[in-house]
């Protein structure tokens, strides 16, 4: 696909079959901004595992320092009778059986990010779980929101936390913030990130396989800067 002149020339600024260190790379990304607006700065993971192993897989929650910048769309599914105070904490939308029956029917639209559910109501989501599930919505305890506090829950999302998970090819795309923040707190940013994921190593793949294979940052229509890791 042809690429316009502000991109071309954006690119020129990465030297081909070279990888940059994450001071590097915050630099460049700086360098090769070329929209008017804040862009979003995303990192991209290519993982050498196989995505079709239950053993291999990734999903987890996570915070960084100075957050994502993003402000997130939560549904909250409570059997706890607090959905106005839910609502107050900063959900989108709250409620039980009806937000469940509202959604299956499709009276409810699904313009959320992230959903939360108290243990009891996840076991009546069955009805719309394939629904949420291919749009990633359903909720997961490995990624913190599964409990009992929706309030909590709520509070850490709403203060940044977000669900990382790889996808079906076995990569794991994020945003660890925005161009604006400054190169001090997304190289901060960009390490907690690059750390987590390199902590949550899979036990089921081999010792001797290589986890992380190659890691890259853009800004949101810029070109990818490889990181060296």
């Amino acid at each position: 696909m042809p690429r316009g002149k502000k991109y071309n020339a954006a690119i020129k600024f990465i030297d081909e079959g070279k990888t940059y260190s994450i001071e590097e790379a915050i630099t460049l990304l700086e360098k090769t901004n070329f929209v008017k607006f804040d862009p979003t700065v995303e990192i991209h993971f290519r993982l050498g595992i196989n995505p079709t192993r239950a053993d291999q897989m990734i999903r987890m929650g996570m915070t960084l320092p100075h957050g994502t910048g993003k402000d997130i769309k939560i549904a909250a599914f409570t059997d706890a009778g607090d959905e106005k105070s839910l609502i107050s904490g900063g959900a989108l939308v709250a409620g039980g059986d009806d937000l469940i029956s509202g959604i299956e029917t499709g009276s409810i639209p699904t313009n959320f990010d992230i959903a939360i559910a108290t243990p009891a109501m996840m076991r009546k989501m069955g009805k719309i779980a394939k629904v949420l599930g291919p749009k990633g919505l359903m909720p997961n305890p490995k990624s913190g929101t599964v409990g009992d506090d929706l309030t909590s829950i709520l509070k850490e999302l709403k203060g940044g936390k977000f669900e990382v998970k790889n996808d079906k090819q076995g990569g794991i795309h994020g945003v660890f913030g925005k161009l604006s923040f400054g190169s001090k707190k997304l190289t901060e940013n960009l390490e907690n990130f690059i750390q987590h994921v390199t902590e949550a190593r899979p036990s089921g793949l081999k010792p001797t396989a290589t986890f992380i294979e190659a890691v890259y940052v853009c800004t949101a229509m810029g070109p990818s800067v490889p990181v060296k890791i």
